[in-house]
């Protein structure tokens, strides 16, 4: 089996670097929203403050609206109580409706099924990506991306007897200070271990 979203080998619907993309996410999204839910209100006035506008008669709305133009706050919420609905709908057909929550309760029930998400749930990928973006929404709003990962060369491990190397693709993140192979788990830390993996690199990579 591969990886829903990068199709590297895996036992279950998501590699071990997507499934912890998302438990980050939903362990995140609660407090990340909270803080979007801040920014709504403009720093420089309070609720029912009317303060005028240049070119405009009558008061500013108390309301933030560019924050409201990039992240819609009430979103994530509806998004995430319909993944958890899936979730549990796919897993146990038998069972009602889910029983309500807010944002946390369901981030924090859908951790509670990441084993089953990632071994055995058809749209685990398409939950990931999700949950992905709005993180990225809202730190957006909150001044807090997260570096990109990029690829850096393939991994030269040696794999069986016949002397077949892995050839995966490397990746990194800023702020990592080693590097492993998703696909043969191999290990590259240390000057050493750098060196001999980027002097056995692919003419092309």
């Amino acid at each position: 089996m591969t990886c829903a979203l990068c199709g590297n080998a895996t036992r279950g619907r998501l590699c071990t670097r997507h499934r912890d993309q998302l438990a980050a996410g939903l362990a995140v999204l609660p407090a990340l929203y909270a803080e979007v839910g801040e920014y709504l209100v403009p720093r420089r006035t309070g609720w029912g403050e009317t303060i005028p506008t240049r070119g405009s008669a009558g008061p500013r709305s108390p309301v933030n609206e560019d924050v409201i133009d990039t992240v819609n706050w009430g979103r994530a919420s509806e998004v995430m109580r319909g993944w958890r609905e899936d979730v549990r709908r796919v897993r146990w057909p038998h069972r009602g409706q889910a029983p309500a929550g807010g944002l946390a309760d369901d981030c924090r029930w859908l951790t509670g099924q990441l084993d089953w998400i990632c071994d055995a749930y058809p749209a685990a990928g398409e939950l990931t990506n999700e949950v992905w973006e709005l993180e990225q929404q809202a730190r957006a709003v909150v001044g807090d991306l997260l570096p990109k990962r990029r690829e850096i060369g393939r991994c030269i491990s040696v794999v069986d007897d016949a002397g077949t190397v892995c050839g995966a693709a490397i990746t990194h993140q800023a702020g990592e200070t080693q590097l492993e192979c998703e696909t043969c788990h191999t290990v590259y830390a240390g000057q050493q271990s750098l060196l001999l993996l980027l002097h056995y690199q692919p003419v092309s990579a």
